[in-house]
């Protein structure tokens, strides 16, 4: 029985092979014309006054469009055919968890909200402007779970923008 189903097990393997090249998940619904961006350092507009996000979020999103989009960032808005403009809109770390006992909170919740617009600048049109909200949770009274809570909520807006710049999504 198992001679018999060799051929078939061979040219299942073939066929496999040979649409694995057919679908790729790096194609873009970027327009074709778009071929470099600008990305500013993104704004604080937050009560918060967190300096560091800015440029951790404008650095992150400038890193993952170089390296798994087909733009070129360039630093020149008049070279550049595309902008992308961001905001950080608000920062809050509260209680998220109170423990049933002692009514104080377990663990506090980071969340940042950041506000992006993006302008065709060959077209003068906008693409979109849209809000992206990153969430984490880490436990009350521990800075380590605090800095990682913020990354996680980072890499999550970053995540979303990339998805939303390169996808229309």
């Amino acid at each position: 029985m198992l001679k018999a189903a060799a051929p078939i097990i061979t040219l299942f393997v073939l066929v496999l092979a040979t649409l694995q090249g057919c679908y790729s998940f790096a194609g873009s619904s970027l327009p074709a014309h778009l071929k470099t961006i600008a990305i500013p350092v993104f704004e604080d507009r937050s009560a918060a006054g967190i300096a560091q996000l800015r440029g951790e979020l404008t650095g992150s999103l400038v890193n993952r469009i170089e390296s798994q989009s087909p733009l070129r960032v360039t630093p020149s808005l008049a070279r550049a055919d595309a902008l992308l403009e961001g905001a950080l809109i608000s920062f809050s770390d509260a209680p998220s968890q109170l423990s049933s006992i002692t009514e104080r909170a377990m663990t506090n919740r980071v969340t940042l909200v950041v506000q992006v617009t993006m302008v065709d600048r060959v077209k003068k049109t906008a693409m979109f402007t849209q809000s992206f909200v990153g969430f984490s949770d880490y436990r009350t009274g521990d800075p380590v779970g605090q800095q990682e809570a913020l990354r996680f909520c980072v890499d999550q807006i970053i995540d979303e923008i990339f998805d939303r710049v390169v996808s229309g999504w």
